[in-house]
């Protein structure tokens, strides 16, 4: 989705941005006397600069290990799995994915998945998942399904040539679930007798998936989910009939595959969605009644705690209304719990926020009084549990019985994150800051709140986690990841441009927040900008964050480094984001020509060498910007864009710009194209894009770049063999642009 498009996306930040932030620049080591720069080659190189970054942290069912992955080395997209002992703190590895996998290729629907979570490019063992017991832990590799015991020994569980997908254990630990060959199957794990569960899965029908956009739009990659006891479990069955097909070529250096993609493109079919709860066989199957209208999305499935209720999020085609659906899963009837609408000229927003509590409340996310807050559902009424101009990004945890819970949001500050505990049996139900100020933090907790994996960033210091108390307090480092010697930042520590944040008026009064590295500036000098953007909605990119190693090597070759988030972006309340509603290109691109105009008012920058750069969402904000304010820019570099709204998907597109593109939506959809236009740039343009790409399929480059040539207008393009929607994260790439700039606006231009 053009959300998680920012992950992959803003390719400048996303090699350092896997990681959270570090710490402050007076808790480093004094900086190596003689500083260096960094280069590209080290850039992309082993180890990661940032440092070495666990992944997928967990505390142990019993609490005694916290396990992760941890990128090798010399390899540093390839992760093992390790567990730290939460009493001595000492480390050790308990599978080598070298030593254990076999080295298969992954099925073409595995590749898929990873590509819709980000990981395409990361191998080895990508994932994992703790028994109930915490005896053993399920480990996917290499297409298949492994049991990894803490004396360090793995048994092999399936040998298939076609791969599982969605393996999970079940609550009590008696099943192994996975998705083979369309189908759901569990395995007795005591047994290893495995069962298919649904049959008729084939062709264009799929049974335990979740379909492309509600992998790629709505944070949902499974499709099914068992009930608290295993008596149960609810599985979704999609078929693609209706959906139409793109047959699209995945060019590559050596061989060009053609693949018939089904892809629900803005106003066209998606798939037809049913809802079934059995029992781990597959017999007793009833239909969960999601009501008459087959066009819908099914957004969210949960259990009640006991299993007594499922509870469904159907949100409508338009995503005006999103119904919490209370569900009986003896007999699949269902009830509407309650509903969330949206505002006109709006949509309503999904969130993972869904906490059925022991005594039957609900704690659910809503952005109904304008801002993304918790609140309370208990016997038909509604409690607000937190209020005010800030936003809830999430919840971390839950102690009911203490009468605590633990959200992180922005209270305060725009950019910063923090954890709070707020006192659910207090008046007011005050909050308390766990976290310290001047980061950018996140946690998660154990089942009962009592300790916390906090994973922190600042400008100054990569990403650092600690376990917490549920007070805030640290209890140990589990990665420190101080900038001292023999951290692969040290040798660069000398040369680190601190990063200035910022605010500006837009003529309408709204607040733009900016941010900018500057190279140690020469009184009387001017220096040319690379203005990196994004734009979309549900993104931030301006924050107390550890920044990318790109934007460092940027400042040392003479560049100031900008960025600016304009309206349509995350975290700043719905009114702010609604801007863009059926008006894709236009508010973004006047407040980042705002950005712009306000660095021509620098006495140190060069207002004729200003550089604009966008991945995905971003590449788009290019070509609209380039096309809006000729001779603003002094050049373009536009990666991965979508170029027609109507090739981009539904859920995504539809939210922001209308369900009927060639209809009553017809104005707003024409409008927000940036290939109409595509004439009217004149200042000098850079196109890239991966041969390979499925999520921005190539199409929208090549209808661009044929609409350039129709027109006779000059531009440059670089297109990637075999490479998808994450093609920025490559060398060539940033070789590519990096001698663009100095063609148009570097030192040697």
């Amino acid at each position: 989705m053009l959300r998680t498009l920012l992950a992959a996306s803003a390719a400048v930040a996303a090699i350092a941005m896997t990681a959270p932030p570090v710490a402050h620049a007076q808790a480093q080591s004094p900086a190596p006397a003689q500083a260096q720069d960094l280069t590209l080659q080290r850039i992309f190189a082993s180890p990661d600069l940032a440092g070495e970054q666990p992944r997928g942290l967990r505390l142990s069912p019993d609490g005694t290990l916290i396990t992760s992955l941890r990128p090798r080395a010399d390899e540093r997209d390839r992760y093992d799995l390790w567990a730290m002992d939460t009493t001595t703190g000492a480390w050790r590895m308990l599978v080598d994915s070298k030593k254990v996998g076999t080295g298969a290729e992954l099925s073409e629907a595995e590749k898929m998945q990873r590509e819709r979570a980000r990981i395409g490019g990361q191998r080895g063992i990508v994932a994992y998942d703790w028994t109930p017991d915490g005896k053993a832990i399920l480990v996917p590799l290499d297409g298949d399904l492994y049991l990894a015991t803490l004396d360090g020994k793995t048994r092999r569980l399936t040998n298939t040539p076609g791969g599982e997908l969605n393996p999970a254990i079940s609550p009590n630990g008696g099943y192994l679930s996975f998705v083979r060959d369309q189908n759901l199957m569990t395995m007795d794990l005591a047994t290893g007798t495995e069962r298919k569960v649904t049959t008729d899965g084939a062709g264009t029908v799929h049974w335990g998936e979740a379909e492309f956009v509600a992998q790629e739009e709505m944070d949902r990659s499974t499709g099914y989910w068992w009930s608290p006891d295993e008596r149960h479990v609810a599985v979704e069955r999609f078929d693609e009939a209706p959906v139409g097909t793109v047959v699209r070529a995945a060019i590559g250096a050596n061989e060009t595959k053609v693949f018939e993609q089904r892809y629900p493109a803005a106003g066209t079919p998606n798939v037809l969605v049913d809802l079934y709860v059995m029992r781990p066989d597959g017999t007793g199957s009833v239909k969960v009644d999601l009501g008459s209208d087959r066009d819908i999305y099914l957004a969210r499935v949960k259990w009640a705690p006991d299993g007594s209720a499922l509870y469904v999020q159907r949100q409508n085609r338009d995503q005006t209304r999103l119904d919490v659906l209370k569900v009986d899963p003896m007999t699949g009837r269902s009830t509407i719990l309650f509903t969330e609408k949206s505002g006109p000229k709006s949509w309503v927003n999904l969130s993972s926020v869904f906490a059925p509590m022991k005594d039957g409340s609900i704690v659910w996310w809503s952005e109904r009084d304008g801002h993304g807050h918790l609140y309370r559902f208990a016997r038909g009424k509604w409690t607000q549990l937190t209020k005010g101009a800030w936003d809830v990004a999430g919840i971390n945890g839950i102690d009911e019985a203490a009468g605590k819970l633990y959200l992180n949001g922005n209270k305060d500050g725009v950019l910063e994150r923090h954890i709070y505990a707020l006192d659910l049996k207090a008046k007011g139900y005050p909050l308390t800051r766990l976290t310290q100020a001047g980061w950018w933090n996140n946690a998660s907790a154990d089942k009962t709140a009592s300790r916390f994996i906090v994973s922190r960033s600042s400008p100054d210091q990569p990403t650092q986690v600690y376990l917490a108390d549920n007070t805030g307090q640290r209890i140990a480092w589990i990665n420190e990841n101080r900038i001292a010697p023999g951290h692969p930042y040290y040798p660069y520590l000398a040369s680190h441009a601190q990063t200035r944040f910022g605010e500006l008026k837009t003529a309408d009064g709204a607040t733009l927040y900016w941010e900018m590295l500057t190279p140690a500036l020469v009184p009387g000098k001017k220096y040319p900008v690379f203005f990196e953007h994004y734009g979309g909605p549900h993104s931030q990119t301006v924050s107390r964050n550890w920044g990318s190693p790109l934007h460092q090597y940027l400042v040392d070759k003479g560049y100031i480094v900008f960025q600016i988030d304009n309206r349509g972006s995350a975290n700043r309340g719905k009114a702010y984001e609604d801007a863009i509603w059926h008006a894709m290109g236009s508010i973004e691109v006047k407040d980042q020509l705002a950005g712009a105009n306000y660095l021509k008012s620098l006495d140190f920058v060069d207002p004729k060498r200003i550089a604009t750069y966008g991945w995905s969402y971003g590449g788009y904000m290019t070509l609209k910007m380039l096309e809006a304010n000729p001779g603003v820019y002094a050049a373009g570099i536009s990666g991965a864009p979508v170029t027609k709204w109507e090739m981009y998907d539904t859920h995504y597109t539809e939210r922001y710009m209308g369900a009927d593109p060639k209809g009553k939506d017809a104005k707003a959809y024409a409008a927000s194209n940036a290939i109409d236009d595509a004439a009217k740039i004149a200042d000098p343009l850079l196109l890239i894009h991966g041969m390979a790409d499925d999520n921005v399929v190539l199409d929208n480059s090549t209808a661009f770049a044929a609409k350039m040539q129709a027109t006779n207008t000059p531009f440059e393009m670089m297109l990637y063999p075999g490479k998808t929607h994450s093609a920025g994260r490559d060398i060539h790439v940033w070789t590519t642009i990096l001698n663009f700039l100095d063609r148009t606006v570097g030192e040697k231009k």
